[in-house]
């Protein structure tokens, strides 16, 4: 979709009802701004947290546990502090 939109006087972006209604932008939502090569990129935070976990599970072994390394290494921490 592609659409206009609007700066008001007062700096603020007027975002469309269609657009706001497509992405399911509610009231208080906070938003995440990124400018690359020129464009203004408009997303969630909730988006912006799921494309990070998305990114990080590709660097995740098969059968690998996460949380179960990080326990082994607290455990071994702690050992060591003994």
């Amino acid at each position: 979709m592609e659409t206009t939109a609007r700066i008001d006087a007062s700096g603020r972006l007027l975002v469309p009802i269609r657009v706001r209604r497509e992405l399911g932008l509610k009231p208080n939502v906070d938003l995440v701004l990124t400018v690359q090569n020129g464009e203004l990129r408009v997303h969630t935070r909730e988006w912006a947290i799921k494309q990070a976990r998305e990114r990080l599970m590709r660097l995740k072994r098969p059968g690998q546990s996460v949380v179960d390394e990080f326990l082994a290494e607290r455990r071994e921490e702690a050992r060591k502090e003994r």
